[in-house]
């Protein structure tokens, strides 16, 4: 059985208010029939046993902890043993005749339950159950015979697919709770954080700029830190990307920003399929490590976006030492495939092309183009 949910309170709810008021109906047909019964005697009891179990249950089913398979099965099986004393107190004629059992109506209530409790699954089984009872009790099976288990099930499917969306519209809810708590709290911290750390970082950077050493060591570091931490507290990081779904390729990118590192973007979302935009930003992550692992401490890097109708062109470029025009060529011999494999893989694996333009001295930039209608 499934877990009770806040959002099922008001189906249990209708449920005692819809037994209640199928106990009355039950009542006036037992008055206006009992005359025609073969053993009128015996409805009184019948009857008494039906309020009382209508009392127990709105109860017993108010209370979250009590609402457990045994409990399900009892209201199942006290409703079947109802609706089969017709069969002997009714009388096969009166019920041929069309006279309702004495749980007509009521013996719904059991079947909504079940399935609230455990979604359609659990609501069908219940109908078939209670629907067999019936049919066995009645003893003939035409048209009008099978309409109450046909409308149970009906009920059943009904009530359950609603209680499935009940349980989903929760989880979102609580998970929007969750966020919006966790941004109200990402704002708070970002407010102190401004005034206190972030302003003594960017003190430090601007105040080591222009010295050698450990100081302009430290004032790198500081620098660094700074755009780490507000990428952070802004809340700018990468999330797990859908290879199947459409991201902003900039929310792959901005990340990256930092001291040395400029990201520079189109004015609107560079929209992609995630693979591809998963694949362009490793290739770019690959290309500011390498800057990272042969130049200088404090190379300054751009990253520039172009978004065109046909194309993506991401160019990622440094004022770094350069590259000597051999030298990748040599480095792939060597078995060193950080190119080779990480970008100029990457790319290929979307039909773009890789262009690298740098000298000696002269700094390096790396051209990533993608086909739009390669990766749309």
């Amino acid at each position: 059985m499934a877990e009770s949910s806040g959002l099922q309170t008001p189906l249990w709810r209708a449920i005692a208010v819809y037994r209640i008021a199928a106990l009355v109906y039950v009542t006036i047909l037992v008055v206006q029939n009992v005359s025609v019964y073969e053993r009128p005697v015996l409805a009184w009891p019948v009857l008494a046993l039906t309020a009382g179990w209508t009392v127990f249950t709105t109860y017993a089913y108010a209370v979250p902890a009590r609402r457990r398979p045994p409990l399900f099965v009892a209201d199942l099986v006290v409703t079947m043993a109802v609706m089969a004393s017709s069969a002997w107190i009714v009388g096969p004629a009166a019920l041929k005749d069309g006279k309702p059992t004495l749980a007509v109506a009521w013996h719904v209530a059991p079947v909504i339950a079940w399935a609230v409790a455990g979604g359609r699954r659990w609501g069908i089984a219940a109908a078939l159950a209670m629907g067999a009872t019936d049919l066995v009790v009645r003893n003939h099976y035409d048209q009008a015979a099978y309409t109450g288990t046909v409308l149970m099930l009906l009920a059943a499917l009904a009530v359950g697919y609603m209680v499935g969306i009940a349980e989903v519209s929760q989880r979102r809810l609580e998970r929007a709770i969750q966020m919006e708590a966790a941004t109200r709290e990402r704002e708070r911290l970002a407010r102190d954080i401004h005034d206190s750390v972030l302003q003594v970082l960017a003190l430090v950077k601007r105040r080591g700029a222009g010295l050698d050493g450990e100081a302009g060591e430290l004032a790198r570091l500081a620098g660094e830190q700074e755009a780490a931490l507000r990428t952070l507290v802004t809340g700018r990081t990468a999330a797990p990307v859908d290879a199947n779904a459409e991201v902003d390729l900039m929310t792959l990118l901005e990340p990256y920003a930092s001291s040395t590192v400029s990201v520079a973007a189109p004015a609107g979302a560079v929209r992609l399929p995630g693979h591809a935009a998963t694949e362009i930003a490793a290739a770019v992550a690959a290309a500011l490590d390498n800057v990272t692992r042969h130049c200088d401490p404090g190379t300054k890097v751009w990253v520039l976006v172009e978004d065109e109708p046909g194309s993506v062109t991401v160019s990622v470029r440094d004022d770094g030492c350069g590259i000597a025009p051999e030298r990748l060529t040599e480095a792939e011999q060597q078995g060193r495939l950080g190119v080779a494999q990480s970008i100029r893989g990457r790319v290929a694996d979307l039909d773009g092309t890789v262009t690298i333009t740098s000298a000696p001295g002269q700094g390096t930039e790396v051209e990533l183009r993608v086909p739009r209608p390669s990766i749309g």
